[in-house]
């Protein structure tokens, strides 16, 4: 799918997961909520929904800790959508009176979900032969090239249980042809019940996407420059990742100490072999944004940094202060995407530690770069992150994802650091954070984007994540009806009144 939407045309967007999105089950899904956003933005003038990765999430809800990095979150699958087309009856797709409403709980989420999609592939696998079953047939033969390693992943996960595939069966671990083959046949139905979320999934991102098209909004999606090693994407392309004989990391991911953190931060991804993804064309990461760019109209390329040069932590490490730098593949890589994919819809997120090297690769591929204004107001009239310093090649954000919401955040600033912010805003702090949104959106920043928390000027509580810690992340979500018209209104007057109002395809 060709995207209309361009990030060179001066614009604006909100920042939203589907699973903060309102719903009856658990957690936010594709479904009527997130075609209703779609609207919401519409009407308030935003160009761009901007959203977290959108593969399986981990054990803790996170989606940068996926299974896939092909594959959809089976979670955000709608029961409504499946009682609209006949595969549940419509007390199915009811709320769930347990379900909470204001927090998600994804374990609880799938304990809901899961018996009802079962229920609904029992429908479908009873009907007769038709074109919606020639569909699946035509996904299924379009996506093997990963699906079948997904599913059986996913199958085995759950035969071992929390084990890591590094500790499977040698023939397992080691993928032993005949091995393989015989666990495909063992667990046939559950493989194909699994296939059928992919599908399920790939056909309401579809229905979602051309509905947001009509309305003129493109997506903005993610892309972690790291996978999880207990991923399909790991335990199946072994040569492509750093790993021993055993299926273990030699050495793992991370970032140096700084001021913030003396022992640096430990993320225990494996790294790339990318002497080995040179030889073979970078065809892993090539395939990778081919699939991005499928569900996305543009891609936010996490830790851009790492591809001029990468902190390599040796393996069992108990800091990342053992860590060292090493050489990353560079334009070369950039070249060879360019070369494949055409037009190189990214967002390169260089912060962090940043070099010059850093700018000059994202430059030499005319790539925008982010800026947040949290970070503004801490380091004297030079700091970057000042709007004043903005190139209009770049994406501005109030706060991202990582960050805590801009009224909570202010609050918590030393006094000389509010002061200054408060110059720069020339305002005097009454509703915070629409002052920091109309700084962000009357940024020479070609593309501004707020998370829709700061749009409802809402606390801590509604933070949606704490890097460095695991549990209590990713919950927050945005209760029925906040979206108001007369919000809406507001933000696009606020959108027309710094030039960003006809940025969308519908214009």
């Amino acid at each position: 799918m060709t995207s209309p939407f361009s990030l060179q045309t001066r614009a604006s967007g909100l920042l939203l997961h589907p699973t903060s999105l309102p719903g009856g089950h658990g957690v936010g899904d594709l479904g009527p909520a997130a075609h209703r956003f779609a609207e919401f933005l519409a009407e308030s003038g935003q160009a761009w929904w901007q959203m977290l990765p959108i593969g399986p999430a981990d054990a803790w809800g996170s989606p940068y800790g996926s299974s896939s990095a092909f594959a959809g979150n089976p979670l955000l699958i709608s029961l409504d959508r499946l009682a609209e087309e006949g595969l549940l009856a419509r007390e199915d797709a009811s709320p769930a009176a347990a379900a909470p409403v204001w927090r998600a709980d994804f374990a609880r989420a799938w304990r809901i979900k899961e018996p009802l999609i079962r229920r609904a592939f029992r429908a479908f696998e009873a009907r007769p032969r038709s074109g919606e079953r020639g569909s699946l047939e035509a996904f299924l033969e379009e996506n093997a090239g990963w699906l079948g390693d997904f599913t059986l992943f996913t199958v085995l996960k759950q035969r071992f249980g929390a084990s890591s595939w590094a500790d499977w069966p040698p023939e397992l671990r080691s993928r032993d042809h005949a091995a393989i083959q015989r666990a495909r046949e063992a667990h046939g139905e559950e493989i194909r019940f699994l296939s059928f979320l992919q599908y399920l999934f790939f056909r309401q991102w579809a229905q979602l996407r051309e509905h947001c098209r009509r309305k003129g909004v493109g997506l903005i999606g993610d892309v972690p420059i790291y996978v999880s090693h207990e991923s399909t994407d790991v335990w199946a392309n072994p040569g492509v990742f750093r790993l021993d004989a055993a299926g273990r990391p030699e050495a793992v991911a991370g970032v140096p100490p700084d001021y913030f953190n003396s022992n640096g931060q430990l993320w225990g991804n494996p790294l790339y072999r990318w002497e080995a993804l040179r030889e073979r064309g970078y065809d892993w990461w090539i395939g990778r944004l081919r699939a991005a760019f499928r569900f996305f109209d543009a891609t936010r390329l996490d830790h851009f940094i790492g591809f001029t040069r990468y902190w390599e932590v040796p393996a069992g490490a108990p800091t990342a202060k053992e860590g060292h730098w090493r050489e990353g593949p560079g334009a070369d890589l950039f070249e060879k995407l360019k070369d494949a994919l055409g037009s190189l819809d990214l967002i390169a997120e260089d912060l962090g530690a940043v070099t010059e090297q850093v700018f000059a690769l994202r430059d030499r591929f005319g790539l925008p770069g982010m800026r947040v204004l949290h970070f503004a107001f801490d380091g004297g009239e030079d700091n970057m992150h000042l709007p004043r310093h903005h190139p209009p090649r770049c994406v501005v954000y109030t706060g991202t994802h990582d960050n805590d919401t801009t009224a909570s955040w202010f609050g918590k600033r030393p006094p000389h650091e509010r002061e200054f912010a408060l110059r720069c805003l020339e305002h005097d702090g009454s509703e915070i954070h629409w002052a920091m949104i109309r700084l962000a959106f009357s940024s020479p920043a070609g593309i501004a984007v707020a998370p829709v928390q700061d749009v409802l000027g809402l606390g801590s509580e509604a933070r949606m994540n704490h890097p460095g810690t695991l549990h209590g992340n990713w919950a927050w979500r945005l209760r029925e009806g906040e979206l108001t018209a007369d919000l809406a209104r507001r933000l696009r007057e606020l959108t027309r009144a710094t030039g960003r109002l006809g940025g969308g395809a519908a214009g």
